[in-house]
This record gives C-alpha cells, sequence and structure tokens, in this order.
C-alpha cells in the first residue's frame, strides 16, 4: 500500500463495550429505554418553559440552551451505540467518524462554557438581587449563550482537522464507544505530542476556565448567603443555586479527571465508562434535577397537568 492509503483510512472498527451477544441486547434495551427518557425529559423541560411565561427569565433561558446541548450531545453518540449493539460488523465510516468526534466534542465544550455563564447568572441573581433584571437583560442573555455555541464550535473544528490529519498507518480499531478524542489520537502512528499539547490547552481554555469561573462565583454566592441573617433567605438564596451546583459538580469532575492529564489518562475501560457517563446519564439526569429541585420547575408541572386535567374532563363531557 502507498502512504495515502496508509494515511487515510476508509472506516474505523468500534470495539465498544463487550462481544457477548446476550449483553449487548441486554445493553441495547437498557440504553433505547435511558435515550428515550433524556429525548422526552429534555423536550419536556423546553416545551415547559416556552409554555409557562413565569420561566421566561435568564436562568431558564439558558436551560433552555442545557437541555438542547445535551439532547444533542447524546443523539450524537446514543444511536450509533445501539446500532452497533444489534450488528455483527462494528464499522463506522471515516466522515461519520470525523463528524461525531466533531458534535460530541463541540457540545462537550458549549455545556461547559454554558455552566459558567448560568453560575453568573446564579451570581448576580444572589449578589446582587435589585439589578438582576437590568444587568442579565435579553441582549446579554443572547450574547453569552452565542458566546458558549462559538466557542464550543470553534475548539471543535481545530481538535477535529489536527486530529484526522494524523497517519493511522493500518490501526483501524478503535477501543471505545465512539470517536472520542483521546481514542482516535492513539491510533496515530507517529508522535502525537502537537495533538497532547493542543488537547491540554483546550482544556484549560474551555474547561478549567470555565470551571474556576464557577469556583469564584460559587465563593462569592456562598459568602453572600452567610451574610444572610433570617435562616428562611439563606435557604432560599441556597436553593436558588442547588440545582445548577448539582449539574456543575457532575459535568465538570470527570471531564478534569480525563482531559488535563491525556498522558496520564484512566484505562479504556474507564474512558468507556465515563462517556457512557456524559452521553447518557447526565443528559438524562439534568431534566429531573431541575425539575425535582426548583419549586418554580415544580409548579409550573403542576399548573401544566391541571390545565391538561381540565381539558381532558371538558373533552369528557
Amino acid at each position: 500500500m502507498g502512504t495515502d492509503n496508509q494515511t487515510w483510512a476508509h472506516e474505523f472498527i468500534l470495539l465498544g463495550l463487550s462481544s457477548n451477544w446476550d449483553t449487548q441486547v441486554s445493553l441495547f434495551v437498557l440504553f433505547l429505554l435511558m435515550y428515550l427518557v433524556t429525548v422526552l425529559g429534555n423536550f419536556l423541560i423546553v416545551l415547559l418553559i416556552r409554555l409557562d411565561s413565569r420561566l421566561h427569565t435568564p436562568m431558564y433561558f439558558f436551560l433552555t440552551n442545557l437541555s438542547l446541548v445535551d439532547v444533542s450531545y447524546a443523539t450524537s453518540i446514543v444511536p450509533q451505540l445501539l446500532a452497533h449493539f444489534l450488528a455483527t460488523h462494528k464499522a463506522i465510516p471515516f466522515l461519520s467518524c470525523a463528524a461525531q468526534l466533531f458534535f460530541s466534542l463541540g457540545l462537550g465544550g458549549i455545556e461547559f462554557v454554558l455552566l459558567a455563564m448560568m453560575a453568573y447568572d446564579r451570581y448576580v441573581a444572589v449578589c446582587n438581587p435589585l439589578r438582576y433584571s437590568a444587568i442579565m437583560h435579553a441582549g446579554l442573555c443572547g450574547r453569552m449563550a452565542l458566546a458558549s455555541w462559538v466557542s464550543g464550535s470553534i475548539n471543535s473544528v481545530m481538535q477535529t482537522a489536527i486530529t484526522f490529519q494524523l497517519p493511522m498507518c493500518t490501526n483501524v480499531y478503535i477501543d471505545h464507544i465512539s470517536c472520542e478524542l483521546l481514542a482516535v489520537v492513539r491510533l496515530a502512528c507517529v508522535d502525537t505530542s502537537t495533538n497532547e499539547v493542543a488537547i491540554m490547552v483546550s482544556s484549560i481554555i474551555l474547561l478549567m476556565t470555565p470551571f474556576c469561573l464557577v469556583l469564584l462565583s460559587y465563593i462569592q454566592i456562598i459568602s453572600t448567603i452567610l451574610k444572610i441573617q433570617s435562616k428562611e433567605g439563606r435557604r432560599k438564596a441556597f436553593h436558588t443555586c442547588a440545582s445548577h451546583l448539582t449539574v456543575v459538580a457532575l459535568c465538570y469532575g470527570m471531564a478534569i479527571f480525563i482531559y488535563i492529564q491525556p498522558r496520564s489518562s484512566p484505562s479504556v475501560l474507564q474512558e468507556k465508562l465515563i462517556s457512557l457517563f456524559y452521553a447518557i446519564l447526565t443528559p438524562m439526569l439534568n431534566p429531573m434535577i431541575y425539575s425535582l429541585r426548583n419549586k418554580e420547575v415544580k409548579g409550573a408541572w403542576q399548573k401544566l397537568l391541571g390545565q391538561f386535567s381540565g381539558f381532558a374532563s371538558k373533552l369528557k363531557t
């Protein structure tokens, strides 16, 4: 084979989670149900925010973006994963692999920046409540959301381009559930130091920088909450941030564990499990966290269900 054939593979083989047929069928059923719950849950959150005027606030504007990112991220990985559970030849074409890496990496970056924007929103709500409406106006919220989408997309374009220009030689077996960045870089038959530096730099920009901004926001928030005299006031201020803080802990923790030190990354099995966590579990849990731990969302659900019940009663009569 010539150099060109060594450099560009027509397709890759994803080794996935298991080669046992019964295990794959069981995982197919489990992950299909979880994916359907993810899509339904995030769709209902977006619909609820759209229908209830009380939720037309900056926090829920960002939550709408977060739900769209979550369901898009899950969709970039899970359908292909489900198809491979039932396939004997678990191949993914070169362009499909590049597209999957681009979308999953881009959406992941968007989510990290978006969570930092949401932390700033909570900071203003708790630390400067009298000027909240003036500061968090629609124009600023739109620009903050746009910055999240643009920054994640630009990083993804650069990482995808420099990853797929690496010569893979005859390496076509990706020991992962998807075309994940580190898994694809490991296929290269040349020195990948430049790619590892690029991963480190992008991790600092899109992961550690937003994470530090979140930390700073919550240091200020906690300091302000501790100064509130009444227990009821402290409790209300804490509940304002509890849902977002829970999601932040879920999203940032494992990503920092994987990407901040690519040379000393976890085992392949750990990487697969962590990818499943982000692709299936986190997008499924986020709507539940915001629904169960948020009085405004629970109130909106009750109002919507009450209206639906009333409409159903009228149809019966």
